[in-house]
This record gives structure tokens, C-alpha cells and sequence, in this order.
């Protein structure tokens, strides 16, 4: 049976080449990290599984593939598979969980501790105003209070590493136990309420219907003490037309981004990423040494056992 990867991009396949060609199975990788969609299902045309990192799979794409019997994407987010057209067509989806919990908590730590001390221009600091500080606004955590939208598994860790740092974290999630929030010493709050009382928000919510534009002009308006925002979920979960008129107006301290409503970043990003209160990376929060390891690992082993019929953890539908 023929195992396809659908978007390269890794550095080495080692352990997908190791792991199906070891169980009779053969495994072929397109070429390119991007490519035409029709193109990729013509290169996938007799998968029993796939893994996928951005590829939209969706009814069109999966009409007419007989043999596709499992999906994996590579991460935790799966908002690019139609997990209900799978199901219709008897394909079992899962993703992988929990393998960058560390590497995107500190990630979004990274980006608020840069946004807090004006980080955005050091080399201008250095040159032209030494010993002065870029922006009067450079503040402290200890008297502060954290938002944190979204307690899964990174927005929890977030929460556990930031508690010593603030003097509040206040959290918003619809899905946990008033329990959960006791358990990790963080006040559970209407979203509403966190928008107006917090110093810094991180957004740690996964992508759907209720979360796309989450964070749009209502919600700006609600922020009354002009918060840095930090962002390493999804870059939809923000209006970044709104968020430009927040940062232009003042409305908000700053912004530290990971993630973007267009990926990779198009030229009518340029003034968001090039804006003096920002600080962009491209959507690499969740790479660390040891978890681009465990991502592919637990992909392929996902894939691996949903093909063998044996139980995975992280699959998304029966």
C-alpha cells in the first residue's frame, strides 16, 4: 500500500522512510512545499494514507480517491481536512497533540517579554538613542495581569509558567471545568471581562466558526488597558485590519505575531509586519530541536496504526 506526503518541506523523512517501507509499505513525497491542489491529488491518486501539512482536503479532494483510507496532518491544528467529509468517506483523520506544548509557550513568552521591553528596533536604540529607552511605555510583569484565551494544552503550560510572573492570570475557555482553571491558579473569566482587565493577551484557542475574528474591532474597543497581544494559534483568529487600526490609533500597546490571516505573508501584510509595534516571526513557534522530532514521529506512527486498525489517541472522528 502507498503512503504519500503531501508537503514537504522537512528536512529529513528518515523515520517515515524507516518506519513504512519497513511494513510493506512504499512511500512517495511531492516535491514542493506549495503546489496546485488538482496536482496533488493527481499525486496521491492511489494512497491508502496520507499526511498533510497545509493541503486543503476537502469533498473535491477526496472524490474519486478510492484506495485513501487514512489522513494525518502534521500538528495539531486541522482546519485545512473537512474531518465530516472524511468520515462520509470512511477515512480516518487524526492530528498530533501536545508535541510543541513547550516550544509555542515559550514562543509566545519570547514575543511578550520582547513587546514589553520595546525590542522592536535594537539596533536604532543602539545607534541613535543609547542608554535611553526606544518608548516610554517599557513596562513590568509583576503588577500586571495576564489574559490567556484558550486552556488546552499550550495555553495551560503558558499558564503554569507565567504564574510566578504576574500578580493575575485570568483565563477565558468555554470547554474547561471550573475545576481546571482552580487547578492551575487561574481566574476564570467571561471573554469580555478578560478583554477589559488584562495588561498582556495570549491567544492559545484553536480555529472554528466561533473563533474566526475573534479578536476584531468589538473586541479592540473592549481593551481598556491597551494590552500588548500576543497571537501563536491561528492568524485568523484575529481581524488584522482591525488590529492595524488598534496599533495606529494607540488603542493597544503592541503585538507580537506569529501566525497571519495569509500564510506565508503577502504584500498586503506589509504594513502589519513592518508596523514599529510589532514583532513578527513566521509561524515557526512550535519548532524546537526535540519537538520537529516528535511531530514526525507521532504522525507517521498515527498514520501507521490507523491503517493497522489499532487505536490512536489522537484521532478525530470513529
Amino acid at each position: 500500500m502507498e503512503i504519500v506526503i503531501l508537503d514537504s518541506g522537512y528536512k529529513s523523512y528518515a523515520f517515515e522512510e524507516e518506519l513504512f517501507k519497513g511494513n510493506r509499505y512504499s512511500l512517495k513525497i511531492y516535491p514542493a512545499y506549495k503546489g496546485d491542489p488538482a496536482e496533488k491529488k493527481r499525486f496521491g491518486e492511489n494512497a491508502a494514507g496520507i499526511l498533510v501539512r497545509h493541503t486543503k482536503i476537502d469533498e473535491n479532494f477526496l472524490s474519486g480517491l478510492k484506495k485513501l483510507k487514512a489522513i494525518v496532518r502534521y500538528g495539531v491544528g486541522y482546519d485545512n481536512v473537512d474531518i465530516n467529509a472524511c468520515t462520509k468517506h470512511g477515512i480516518r483523520v487524526a492530528n498530533v497533540r501536545g508535541y510543541a506544548d513547550h516550544a509555542v509557550s515559550d514562543h509566545a513568552l519570547a514575543l511578550m517579554f520582547t513587546c514589553i521591553r520595546a525590542m522592536w528596533d535594537v539596533k536604532s536604540q543602539i545607534t541613535q538613542n543609547y542608554a535611553s529607552p526606544p518608548s516610554t511605555d517599557v513596562f513590568e510583569l509583576h503588577d500586571k495581569t495576564l489574559g490567556i484565551i484558550g486552556l488546552g494544552r499550550i495555553g495551560s503550560q503558558l499558564c503554569k509558567k507565567t504564574l510566578p510572573l504576574f500578580k493575575t492570570i485570568l483565563a477565558c475557555d468555554p470547554y474547561k471545568s471550573s475545576s481546571y482553571f482552580q487547578q492551575l491558579s487561574a481566574l476564570q473569566v467571561e471573554l469580555d471581562e478578560l478583554l477589559k482587565k488584562s495588561d498582556i493577551i495570549s491567544l492559545h484557542c484553536t480555529l472554528n466558526e466561533e473563533t474566526t475574528h475573534l479578536i476584531d474591532q468589538k473586541a479592540f474597543s473592549m481593551m481598556n488597558r491597551k494590552p500588548v497581544l500576543i497571537n501563536t494559534a491561528r492568524g485568523e483568529v484575529i481581524d488584522e485590519k482591525a488590529l492595524l487600526d488598534a496599533l495606529n490609533s494607540r488603542n493597544i500597546h503592541s503585538a507580537g505575531l506569529d501566525v497571519f490571516e495569509d500564510e506565508p505573508v503577502t504584500t498586503r501584510q506589509n504594513e502589519l509586519i513592518n508596523h514599529p509595534r510589532t514583532i513578527c516571526t513566521g509561524h515557526y513557534a512550535w519548532y524546537s530541536d526535540r519537538s520537529i522530532l516528535e511531530l514526525q514521529k507521532r504522525a507517521a506512527l498515527n498514520l501507521f496504526n490507523l491503517l493497522e486498525g489499532k487505536p490512536v489517541e489522537d484521532c478525530l472522528n470513529s
